[in-house]
């Protein structure tokens, strides 16, 4: 029991880390790309046994509105189609956070089936996004002693709660200002990383880009379509934030998507009450979620509080495979206390480098509320309309204390252009609902399509295999270039 609970302590922190018609464009077959940068290997922890990848560096500006001034590198992988006669150029990806590295993804869905005729067609594209990983990385300094359990707000139980949260957010902005020592940080915005990709389009010596993005990614890959319209070749975007940003909308969804997507795992752990023990109905599953996040309110178990249950809940939801270890996790923490895990050794955080870009990204983008009061009214709101999880996505993020403005307005979509863009969404998502796909398709208007796959989870394409009929769609999309005609609603 008490192996669960220090895997529970240690692994939610991590993935809390992280919250993604006929294109115009050169036909299949087309030439390869002039020369360009120089391959080589990549860095030494970037693991894809998978797939043999190759890495460079690109030079990008630090601040885009002075193009001749200093300078970062933005580190790019590339899989190289082997099919010359089918490729019909790169296909860039993002994971998503803010902040996850994107080198290795091409090994990652390589790892869930990524259909081989998506790998011949196209050169894929990974980078880590200015700030992260080895494209000169932001740090707050973070540590392993603070009271930081991930980017996503802890759940508050009260307004004294959400003053304490905003005690630590205050101090974790206070924090990543001091270590601002060359100042970069301010500069780490979906807008710049869109930019980005735009010189690596153009390092490459390609014409246009496509792009598939997960999460976050399509916040990305939404900002790139609406700033470089005619660059952008045959566009993805999995999992929708519903803009080209995250906003405090933007991260109250979360209790939306939790509340959709509860129901899915608690009718899977109904039918195994036998095995755990959690409800013999979904309704019953639930009451034991409320009941057991109460007391640990209360009276922690094991090192694990009520947030950390919460948390760990939510992440359990992001799709079935996780179902397993969550019931697991569950039936430990009902069977009574147990000696607190083992605290980490005290240092830097493993973590402090996705916190940091999540949170530049996401402070630099929009302006948030900065009154307090503000985030207790909508979390008890929320509490009240989202049991699951609303008191969390509600909560106040060290953006409401940060040190700088946002330097220009997000990204507007743009819904005048080539019909490009092809929105990809789990019926039940606990991050990014379904409203989110809903949104971002009616931004784009005619530009885009939405396809709804009847799935649970974080991720639709991302789960090659699991969803046939978005599999079909996106794939003949990314191959063939065939938009289509409609929305589609799989059965």
């Amino acid at each position: 029991m008490r192996g669960r609970r220090s895997l529970l302590r240690a692994t939610v922190p991590a993935l809390l880390a992280g919250l993604a018609g006929a294109a115009v464009a050169a036909p299949a077959g087309a030439a390869e790309p002039a020369a360009g940068p120089e391959w080589g290997p990549c860095p030494a922890d970037v693991v894809a046994p998978l797939v043999a990848l190759q890495c460079t560096r690109i030079p990008v500006p630090l601040d885009h509105g002075s193009p001749d001034g200093p300078q970062i590198t933005i580190t790019v992988s590339r899989l190289a189609s082997t099919k010359p006669e089918k490729r019909r150029g790169i296909l860039i990806l993002n994971p998503g956070g803010p902040g996850g590295s994107g080198l290795a993804f091409a090994n990652d869905l390589m790892k869930r089936g990524l259909p081989a005729s998506v790998q011949d067609s196209y050169d894929i594209i990974g980078f880590d996004t200015r700030g992260v990983g080895h494209s000169d990385p932001v740090s707050c300094g973070f540590t392993t002693d603070q009271d930081y359990i991930g980017n996503i707000p802890p759940y508050a139980a009260d307004d004294a709660a959400v003053l304490r949260t905003a005690e630590v957010a205050r101090e974790v902005a206070q924090r990543c200002a001091a270590n601002d020592r060359n100042g970069h940080l301010r500069h780490v915005t979906t807008a710049n990383v869109a930019r980005d990709m735009d010189r690596i389009r153009a390092a490459l010596g390609e014409e246009k880009a496509s792009f598939l993005g997960f999460s976050y990614g399509s916040a990305l890959g939404a900002a790139y379509a609406s700033l470089f319209p005619d660059r952008s070749d045959r566009v993805v975007l999995d999992s929708n934030v519903g803009d080209t940003h995250l906003d405090p909308d933007g991260i109250r969804r979360y209790a939306l998507g939790a509340e959709e997507t509860f129901g899915d795992f608690a009718r899977w752990a109904a039918d195994r009450h036998g095995t755990y023990g959690l409800g013999a109905t979904p309704e019953e599953v639930r009451q034991t979620y409320l009941r057991l996040a109460a007391r640990l309110d209360d009276r922690p178990s094991g090192g694990v509080d009520g947030r950390m249950f919460r948390a760990a809940t939510f992440v359990g939801l992001y799709g079935p495979t996780l179902y397993g270890s969550t019931a697991a996790a569950w039936q430990s923490l009902l069977s009574g206390d147990a000696p607190p895990a083992p605290a980490p050794p005290a240092g830097p955080s493993p973590q402090d480098n996705a916190y940091s870009a999540f949170l530049a990204t996401t402070c630099n983008d929009v302006a948030w509320p900065r009154d307090v009061a503000v985030y207790q009214r909508a979390v008890a709101q929320d509490r009240e309309r989202f049991p699951v999880y609303g008191a969390a996505g509600a909560n106040v993020l060290p953006c409401a204390f940060w040190p700088y403005e946002p330097a220009e307005p997000p990204v507007a979509v743009l819904d005048e252009g080539p019909a490009t863009v092809l929105v990809v969404q789990n019926r039940h998502d606990p991050v990014t609902p379904l409203r989110g796909g809903e949104l971002l398709r009616g931004k784009f208007g005619d530009r885009a399509r939405l396809v709804v796959e009847n799935g649970s989870g974080h991720g639709v394409y991302a789960g090659v295999g699991d969803t046939p009929c978005a599999l079909g769609v996106t794939t003949s999309y990314l191959v063939d270039g065939t938009l289509p005609p409609d929305d589609v609603v799989c059965r």
